[in-house]
């Protein structure tokens, strides 16, 4: 990558890293299903408010531009969020931040079980198995204020990134030509409604809300930077630097987590929740090797000193 795709990598996992403390925040003030659903329903307004002007294809207009917005609404934004905020309620954002940086090699493990042209490696295996006993360790210690309660809030969270993880790989075979910053916006939309009708199902009321600068503050910040900012910056650098390189961003998200959760609540990670995060990458590294290997060949080839008589042309691609 160059400079500035790197800086706005680390500006997206700064962003989404920081939204756990919101979150986590916020759960103290707003019943969390209803929590997602006003997010979501909010960045979801501004998104399709802005589409028209961004895009050509802002509307579904065929059956599959609506499975598409379907089954990104129910699984990636509906189902992921509806578990994580639930789970949130019972793990610090550090902890969730970590086990959801398990959804990239989720995801690539879906991929080669469901779908016709892919194929599951010995590799790959060993790469799930290694990511969920970082989970399992993780799930064993946890952070010490809350260590009693990791268990079922890490199952929560767990839920949340397959739901995602899922997700991801269901839409890949419907060919649609609506664009990403649509879709999302129309999932969006979707899922809150899902999220808002659930939180009422189960009891959760509006009249539950306590407002204050907090959580005005809270909810405000995670419509703005983590939703409409991060999100717009994410859909550029996909097409920079394509979904592999993309997907490291999800492992800064742990460490900025982790840092916000020390300086703002006093939360203090354990070595061995350390050694469960470097196992989930490990992890990740083992099941995604193939294509990592080619973007590990370009950074290196783009860091070498030029040749007399070469252009720049094969590096441009890596941006």
């Amino acid at each position: 990558m160059r400079s500035r795709s790197l800086v706005l990598s680390l500006l997206v996992g700064v962003l989404w890293g920081s939204s756990f403390l919101a979150i986590d925040v916020g759960l103290s003030y707003f019943p969390p299903l209803l929590f997602a659903g006003l997010r979501y329903a909010l960045v979801g307004i501004v998104v399709i408010g802005f589409a028209p002007a961004l895009v050509r294809r802002w509307y579904p207009r065929s059956l599959v531009d609506a499975g598409c917005v379907l089954v990104a609404g129910v699984f990636m934004i509906a189902g992921h969020h509806a578990f994580l905020y639930l789970g949130m309620e019972h793990v610090p954002s550090a902890v969730a931040a970590i086990v959801v940086s398990l959804s990239p090699a989720l995801t690539a493990v879906f991929a080669s079980a469901l779908l016709p042209d892919s194929d599951l490696t010995a590799l790959q295996v060993a790469g799930l198995l290694v990511g969920l006993a970082g989970v399992v360790i993780i799930s064993d210690v946890g952070v010490n204020t809350v260590a009693s309660a990791n268990l079922f809030g890490i199952g929560l969270v767990v839920l949340a990134t397959l739901s995602f993880a899922l997700g991801s790989v269901a839409t890949r075979p419907l060919r649609t030509d609506l664009s990403a910053v649509a879709l999302q916006g129309w999932a969006m939309l979707l899922g809150s409604g899902l999220l808002c009708l659930t939180s009422y199902a189960t009891g959760e009321s509006v009249g539950a809300i306590v407002w204050t600068p907090l959580s005005i503050a809270s909810l405000a910040f995670l419509v703005v930077g983590p939703g409409i900012v991060a999100f717009s910056l994410y859909f550029s650098l996909l097409d920079r630097i394509g979904p592999t390189e993309s997907n490291l961003i999800v492992y800064l998200e742990p460490v900025v987590a982790t840092g916000l959760s020390w300086l703002v609540l006093g939360e203090i990670i354990d070595s061995t929740t350390m050694v469960g995060f470097l196992a989930i990458f490990i992890g990740f590294l083992l099941v995604k090797h193939r294509s990592l290997l080619p973007s590990w060949h370009r950074v290196r080839d783009g860091l070498k000193p030029a040749q007399p008589g070469t252009g720049a042309s094969s590096f441009e691609k890596s941006d």
